[in-house]
């Protein structure tokens, strides 16, 4: 049975992810000689070439390819066994590092933060916020102890070694100017807008897919007039009249007074909040304490709709 040498893989992925030997050796201030070197040890470990050379860099072969999947999952494991044994060397099991996405952050994750600080005034609490690929990875890595994580019907989120337990879900909403012809309708349908122009968020941004299905399934190709970098940019030009938006509930939690916010019904697309935490590992007193002020802060806003 090979046993490979978790240093050579990490060279391996690098030079995988960077396409030459030279960029990976300057990313992990090597010399180019040593990478090579270690490459090629490892290639005598795998029985097989794992790159092919080209003359602008380095492609993986076919077993290279397989070979780097797994390194990634093995790295990432050794990363969150090295933050577990820090944890327990350096006393931190007194902090919790929480990751979160923007929308909850600004919204329900602080009356969580409020209820489990009134608690535990002890235990030092960390935000990261960012995007659902880099939640999944700090989760991963054991960067983050727990996450808020979220997904849509048509695409749940599987990942292997962790744990997801669902929150609650949460209805996109219709944004519209207070001046729009609707802006008085408690509910409309999405074939009252099928002629409007949209905001939309950024970046390829999820609520793109989420407004393209809503639309299609009403039989017509939303226009785009304007992309936006976040949902207050897009509530501001909502305001103005540039077009209507569909965003999260959460989203409008701080809403622009220039804004009406409209319900789609029983036709509404929605999506999951969830609390994700890593499997195989023992949780500490402080995030199986936090966990249980999700929980409670759900059930306290929305009766009914807790899922653990």
């Amino acid at each position: 049975m090979t046993v490979f040498d978790t240093k050579r893989l990490e060279v391996f992925v690098r030079t995988v992810e960077a396409g030459s030997i030279t960029a990976a050796a300057d990313e992990m201030a090597y010399t180019a000689s040593a990478v090579s070197q270690q490459l090629r040890r490892l290639e005598v470990e795998a029985g097989q070439p794992l790159l092919r050379r080209r003359s602008r860099g380095v492609v993986p072969t076919e077993a290279g390819m397989v070979l780097a999947a797994h390194a990634r999952k093995i790295l990432r494991q050794m990363d969150a066994a090295h933050a577990d044994l820090d944890d327990l060397t350096t006393g931190k099991r007194g902090s919790l590092v929480i990751g979160a996405f923007p929308t909850v952050a600004s919204s329900f994750l602080p009356l969580v933060i409020e209820r489990f600080s009134s608690q535990y005034p002890s235990v030092s609490l960390s935000i990261r916020s960012t995007r659902i690929d880099t939640l999944v990875t700090d989760l991963e890595r054991g960067q983050t102890h727990l996450s808020l994580l979220w997904d849509h019907p048509w695409r749940p989120l599987s990942t292997d070694g962790i744990k997801v337990e669902e929150l609650f879900r949460e209805p996109f909403v219709v944004l519209v100017s207070n001046h729009h012809r609707l802006s008085r309708a408690q509910e409309v349908g999405m074939t009252d807008l099928a002629r409007e122009s949209w905001v939309v968020r950024a970046s390829e941004h999820p609520v793109v897919e989420v407004l393209d299905r809503a639309a299609t399934a009403a039989g017509f190709r939303p226009s785009i007039s304007m992309y936006a970098n976040d949902y207050q940019e897009a509530q501001a030009m909502v305001s103005a009249g540039i077009g209507v938006a569909l965003a999260p509930h959460s989203a409008v939690t701080i809403k622009h007074p220039g804004v009406s916010v409209l319900s789609l019904g029983s036709e509404a697309p929605e999506r999951r909040i969830m609390v994700g935490q890593r499997e195989e590992r023992v949780y500490s007193p402080a995030e199986v304490a936090f966990k249980g002020a999700l929980l409670d802060t759900v059930r306290e806003l929305w009766p009914g709709t807790a899922r653990s």
